[in-house]
C-alpha cells in the first residue's frame, strides 16, 4: 500500500520527519518497506499561460506558442496537439533538467528559436500507469486557477514523500489512509482528527423519487448502503484530489470515479458508482449469479459465470461482479447526468474465490477478501457525497437506503493489567494501558486492575485477552520493555499413551518377523469386491472425497485388509516366498463427532504368507495380549466370514468386547487376487486395546516347593471348542491349579468320527508346602467328573 505523506498529515499533524514517523509505526507492527520521493525538486519548471498559439512557418507538425510564465513572456516550439490560447502549463525555463536526465537549452527549430520547453506528465517524471488518459499524448494542462510563475513540482506535489507499506493480513483496517492514521497517531502520541461528515442534501428529490429500492436475494451480502447525486456534472477533478490519487498509485479519470477511490483508499471501503438511468427500473438486486450468464467487466472482457459468483444486477442485466469490478453497460461517462452511490459488504471467501476463478485482483477485490468492516459502508458513501457537494459538480439527493438486516454489535474483552504485564514483562499501570488502547481507538474503562475494552467493528483482529496484551505491547514497544529471566514450570515430556504402547507392540512385531507398512488413507470402492465384503455390509459405507485424484483414491477407507492385500499381492507377485506385514492406521466411519468430522479409529492389521500358519498368528497375537496386561481373552470360532476361509478364522472376545478377527483368507479372495499360497491376517481394534492395556506388573517369588503335573486326554463332539474345556476346568479346579495348557488334538483312529481327543497338562502346586499325591489324585478326579457332567466328556484311556 501506498501512502503519501501529505495526506498522512491532514488527519495527523506532527512536528515528526518522515524518517522518525516510518521508525515509530514499523515498531508498532505496521511494516514500512520503503521511503520513496516521487521526483527529485526541478525549480526551473515553472507555471506558465499560453496567450498566443501560431502555425509554424516551416514546418507543419509544429506550432509556436506565447507563454507567459509570470515574469516574461516566450516563444516555445511545440508539437502536442493539445495547447490552446488561455491553456495553464508546465514550462521548463533553460537549465531545467528532466526526469529523464535531459537539460533544457535555447534550441532553433527550423528557423524559430524555442526558449524553454512545455511538458508532458511523464517527461517530469509521473509513473505512465497514473497519467490521465486525455494527457498520455500530449502537454498536461492545469485547472484555470493554477498561479502563474508556481513551481510545478509543488502544484503537483511532486516533492511529496510517499511510504510503502506492508499490511499484515490479519489487519485490513490498515488497507486505508484512516486506518494508518490511527496506528500514527497513537504510536507518536500525537492528536488524530478524522473527517467530520456532513452531507447537506441540497437537491429538491430524495431518493425514493429517484430510485425503488435494493433487494438481496443472497446471505453473502450483510449490508449495501445507497445515495443518488442529482445533475451531474462529469468534470476533471481538481488538482488537488488528482494529486493524491496519483501519489497513491491510481490514475484519475473524472471527478465522480475520482471521488469513489479517493474515499476507498482513505476508508479502505470500496465504492462503485452506475449511472442511474442504466439501470433497468432503477432497482438493485444482489443474488448469485446463474449458470453461465455472462457480464462484460470494466476491462472490456467478457466474463461467464458461476452460481457463487455474487452479481449485482437489475431487473435485465448484471451491473457488476459484487466486490471485485462493475460492469462496462453501467460505468458512469461524460454524458452522465445521475448517479447512484453503492457501498456494500460481501463474503470475503466468495470474493477470493471468485477474484481467483476469473484471474481479477483489484483494488476492491484486495481489501474484500481481508473481510471488510460493514459500519465502514455507510460512513464512505456519505464522505463521497459529502466531497461531491464541495466539488460543485452536482446535487445530492435528500435520503439514503440502507438494507443492513444484522448490524454489528460491538462485544467486550476483559482483561487485567497484572495478568498483561506478567504477560509482556512491563509495570505498566491500568492507566497508562487504558491510555494506549483509547488512542488506538478501542473504548476502554478501568476497574483497579480490571480492564474492560470495547472491540469496534473494524478491529475484529481482536477477540482474546491477549490480543489486548499485544495491543499495549507493541504500541508501547516491544524494544521499551526491559529483559526478563525466564520463568514458569518445568514439565516432563513423554510419548501418548497409544504411541508407547503402539512401541511395545512394534517391538512384539519385529522381533516375530513381520515388517511395519504404511499405506494410503484412501482407495477405491472396487477394493471391497476384491475381498468379497457383501454389499449390505457396514464396511461399504464409506466417507468420499469431494475431490479425488481419481477412482482408486476416491473414499476413505474403512478398513485395513484391502490394504494389507496389495502389499501380499505385490510381493507374491513380485516372488518373494515369504512376506510379513503389519500396519498402524486409521480408518473413517460415515459418524462424526463433536466437531461434525467423520470419525476415526485406530486399527492394527496383520498379514503374511510363508512357512508359518494360523497358529502362528494367534500366538503373535496372544503374545501381543500379554505384554500387555490384557487378560481373559476368547478366541471365538467364526463359521461364515465372506474375506475368511470357512471354519479357520476366529473372532477375539475380553468378556463381551470385540477385540479383532483372525483368519486364513478365503480361496475365493486368494483366487480374486491372483494369489497361489495360504494367506493369514488378522485385524485387531488397537484404540481399544491401548484403553485396556496396563503398565501394572504383579510380581511373585519362584515357588519354593515342586509341583506335579498331570496329562489327561478327553473324547469330546468334534464341534466342542477346546477353550471351553481349559475354560470349565479352570473354573472348576482350587488354589492348587497353576496352569493348563493344551498339547494335542487328535481326530483319526480308535476314535469316532464325530469326536476328537483333546490333550492337556495340567500343573499342580501348593505355595507353602509339598503336595502329596492324594490331594492332587482328589482334584483330577473333580476336574474329570465336570468335564462329564457339562460336556458329556470321557477320559481316554
Amino acid at each position: 500500500m501506498l501512502l503519501p505523506m501529505s495526506w498522512l498529515r491532514m488527519y495527523v499533524e506532527t512536528p515528526c520527519t518522515t524518517k522518525e514517523i516510518s521508525d515509530k509505526i514499523t515498531l508498532s507492527g505496521t511494516h514500512v518497506e520503503s521511503i520513496d520521493v516521487r521526483q527529485e525538486p526541478m525549480e526551473k519548471i515553472i507555471v506558465g499561460e499560453i496567450t498566443k498559439v501560431e502555425d509554424h512557418p516551416n514546418a507543419d507538425k509544429l506550432v509556436v506558442c506565447h507563454v507567459n510564465t509570470g515574469n516574461d513572456e516566450r516563444i516555445i516550439v511545440t508539437g502536442a496537439k493539445n495547447v490552446f490560447e488561455g491553456a495553464k502549463v508546465p514550462v521548463a525555463l533553460e537549465g531545467a533538467v528532466l526526469a529523464d536526465g535531459t537539460e533544457i537549452k535555447s534550441s532553433d527549430f527550423r528557423g524559430v528559436n524555442s526558449q524553454g520547453m512545455l511538458c508532458s506528465l511523464e517527461e517530469v517524471g509521473v509513473d505512465a500507469s497514473v497519467i490521465p488518459v486525455e494527457f498520455r499524448d500530449g502537454i498536461h494542462i492545469l485547472p484555470e486557477d493554477t498561479e502563474l510563475g508556481e513551481r510545478y513540482d509543488k502544484v503537483l506535489g511532486l516533492d511529496d514523500e510517499v511510504l510503502e507499506l506492508e499490511i499484515t493480513p490479519n489487519r485490513p483496517d490498515c488497507l486505508s489512509i484512516l486506518g494508518v492514521s490511527i496506528e500514527t497517531a497513537a504510536s507518536l502520541e500525537q492528536e488524530l482528527e478524522l473527517p467530520e461528515i456532513h452531507v447537506k442534501e441540497e437537491s429538491e428529490k430524495s431518493i425514493e423519487e429517484l430510485f425503488n429500492g435494493i433487494e438481496i436475494e443472497t446471505d453473502y451480502a450483510p449490508r449495501f448502503y445507497s445515495r443518488v447525486l442529482t445533475d451531474v456534472v462529469i468534470k476533471p477533478s481538481p488538482q488537488w484530489l488528482q494529486n493524491e490519487l496519483m501519489a497513491s498509485g491510481v490514475r484519475p479519470v473524472n471527478n465522480i470515479v475520482d471521488l469513489t477511490n479517493f474515499v476507498m483508499l482513505e476508508y479502505g471501503q470500496p465504492l462503485h458508482a452506475y449511472d442511474l438511468d442504466k439501470i433497468e427500473g432503477r432497482k438493485i438486486i444482489v443474488r448469485q449469479a446463474e449458470e453461465g450468464e455472462k457480464l462484460t467487466t470494466l476491462d472490456d472482457v467478457e466474463r461467464t459465470l458461476r452460481p457463487e459468483d455474487i452479481v449485482i444486477a437489475d431487473e435485465k442485466n448484471i451491473l457488476g461482479l459484487a466486490g471485485i469490478m462493475g460492469g462496462l453497460d453501467s460505468e458512469v461517462e461524460s454524458e452522465t447526468t445521475i448517479v447512484l452511490l453503492e457501498g456494500a459488504n460481501f463474503d470475503s471467501a466468495h470474493v477470493r474465490k471468485s477474484a481467483k476463478h476469473f484471474g481479477l485482483r483489484t483494488e476492491a477485490s484486495n481489501r474484500f477478501e481481508k473481510g471488510m468492516d460493514a459500519e465502514k459502508a455507510k460512513l464512505a458513501v456519505d464522505r463521497v457525497a459529502e466531497l461531491f457537494e464541495t466539488l460543485d459538480s452536482g446535487q445530492v439527493a435528500k435520503g439514503s437506503i440502507d438494507v443492513y438486516p444484522n448490524p454489528y454489535e460491538p462485544f467486550t474483552i476483559e482483561s487485567k493489567a497484572s495478568k498483561i504485564n506478567s504477560h509482556l514483562g512491563t509495570k505498566l499501570t491500568a492507566e497508562e494501558m487504558k491510555t494506549i488502547l483509547n488512542r488506538l481507538h478501542l473504548p476502554t474503562e478501568v476497574d483497579g486492575d480490571e480492564l474492560k475494552t470495547e472491540i469496534p467493528s473494524f478491529r475484529m483482529d481482536l477477540s482474546i485477552w491477549q490480543d489486548i496484551a499485544e495491543e499495549v505491547g507493541r504500541v508501547y514497544g516491544f524494544a521499551n520493555i526491559e529483559p526478563q529471566p525466564l520463568k514458569g514450570t518445568l514439565t516432563r515430556g513423554g510419548r501418548p499413551k497409544f504411541r508407547q504402547v503402539e512401541e511395545q507392540v512394534k517391538e512384539i512385531l519385529l522381533g516375530a518377523g513381520f515388517n511395519e507398512c504404511m499405506t494410503y488413507s484412501f482407495m477405491s470402492p472396487s477394493a471391497f469386491d476384491r475381498i468379497h465384503i457383501p454389499k449390505d455390509s457396514e464396511l461399504r459405507k464409506v466417507v468420499s472425497i469431494e475431490n479425488p485424484l481419481g477412482e482408486e483414491y476416491s473414499v476413505m477407507r474403512s478398513t485395513l485388509i484391502p490394504n494389507m492385500l496389495d502389499i501380499l499381492v505385490k510381493n507374491s507377485n513380485a516372488k518373494n516366498e515369504v512376506a510379513y506385514g503389519f500396519e498402524f492406521g486409521n480408518v473413517f466411519s460415515q459418524d462424526v463427532d463433536d466437531e461434525n468430522l467423520p470419525k476415526e479409529s485406530l486399527k492394527l492389521t496383520l498379514g503374511f504368507y510363508g512357512d508359518n500358519d494360523f497358529y502362528f498368528l494367534k500366538e503373535v497375537i496372544q503374545n501381543v495380549f500379554d505384554t500387555l496386561n490384557i487378560h481373559g481373552i476368547k478366541w471365538v470360532r467364526e463359521e461364515e466370514n465372506s474375506f475368511f476361509h470357512t471354519g479357520r478364522a476366529a473372532s477375539i472376545y475380553r468378556e463381551d468386547e470385540y477385540l479383532g478377527t483372525i483368519g486364513e483368507i478365503h480361496p475365493v479372495v486368494a483366487k480374486i487376487n491372483g494369489l497361489k499360497k495360504r494367506v493369514y491376517m488378522a485385524e485387531l481394534e488397537f484404540s481399544q486395546m491401548v484403553e485396556l492395556s496396563s503398565d501394572e506388573r504383579i510380581y511373585q517369588p519362584i515357588p519354593r516347593y515342586p509341583g506335579i503335573s498331570r496329562d489327561l486326554a478327553f473324547i469330546v463332539d468334534q464341534d466342542l471348542p477346546v477353550g471351553d474345556i481349559v475354560d470349565s476346568l479352570k473354573e472348576s479346579g482350587n488354589e492348587l491349579v497353576e496352569s493348563i495348557k493344551v498339547f494335542d488334538i487328535y481326530t483319526g483312529e480308535h476314535v469316532d468320527k464325530d469326536k476328537k481327543s483333546v490333550a492337556l497338562t495340567i500343573k499342580f502346586r501348593h505355595q507353602d508346602r509339598t503336595l502329596v499325591e492324594e490331594e492332587v489324585n482328589d482334584e483330577v478326579e473333580d476336574m474329570i467328573q465336570t468335564l462329564r457332567e457339562e460336556y458329556q466328556a470321557e477320559l481316554r484311556k
